[in-house]
Order: structure tokens, then C-alpha cells, then sequence
């Protein structure tokens, strides 16, 4: 009991369901202003990806779109000319790199699901290109 004046205020250590209430309905909120900005404000493919480039800014809104410790593979002046250029098209691709071969597969950009559109086995210079990018 705490005693304020000729006040006696009482605390008490019971939570009601209203309070419960009020506290799940502040996590969800929370929990969803987090959930909307990874689906709606970070690219999720090249498409968006060349969106965002192109309408950002400066150079410090699209730094935030690097991985840490990657800052120095995309360098200013890179965003300058993506940003001063309109792009002839937006491919997306993924590379699988197995012991002896690698494949390059052309996936749709912009799509809800990747749709496979292309898959070409590389050849041994641009392999071994790709195998320097990852060491």
C-alpha cells in the first residue's frame, strides 16, 4: 500500500482479463507493423529490387538494402548510373554450383511464384568467374 497524503492508494498484483486484453492487442499491433514492412517496404525479387533502386532517394536508402559486411560490392557510383539510366530489361537468376558443373537458371521477375524459364549449363571461364565471387 502506498500512502500519499491522506491517500491510500492500493496496487494490486492481479491482472484482469481486460489488462491481458490490452497487452495481447499491443504485441499484435507491434508484431504486425514489423511483418508489413518486411513484405512491403524490402524487395523480394529483381524486379522490386530495380524499383527501389530507381526511386530511392540518395544512396543511403539503397545501402540498407546490402548485407552487412557487402557495402563495398555496390559502390556509389553504380547506384548513380541505375538511378540516371532506365534499364533495357530486369532478369532474374539463380545459380546452382555443383562439384564439377555449374547451372544458371532464368527464373520470372515480378511473379508471385518463380517460374523456371531457362536453364543453361555454363561454360568452364564463366564457372570458374562465378566460384572467384564466392570465396
Amino acid at each position: 500500500m502506498l500512502i500519499e497524503g491522506d491517500k491510500h492508494i492500493k496496487f494490486s498484483k492481479e491482472r484482469t482479463v481486460k489488462d491481458w486484453t490490452v497487452f495481447l492487442a499491443a504485441a499484435l499491433v507491434i508484431v504486425g507493423i514489423a511483418l508489413y514492412y518486411v513484405v512491403f517496404f524490402t524487395p523480394k525479387d529483381s524486379l522490386e529490387l530495380y524499383q527501389t533502386i530507381s526511386t530511392a532517394d540518395d544512396y543511403k536508402d539503397v545501402q540498407s538494402l546490402v548485407l552487412e559486411g557487402y557495402g563495398e560490392n555496390f559502390k556509389e557510383k553504380d547506384y548513380m548510373f541505375m538511378k540516371d539510366t532506365s534499364a533495357n530489361s530486369v532478369n532474374q537468376f539463380t545459380l546452382f554450383q555443383y562439384e564439377e558443373k555449374s547451372y544458371l537458371i532464368m527464373t520470372t521477375p515480378g511473379t508471385e511464384r518463380l517460374k523456371v524459364l531457362r536453364v543453361d549449363e555454363l561454360p568452364e571461364d564463366i564457372r570458374e568467374y562465378f566460384l572467384t565471387l564466392t570465396r
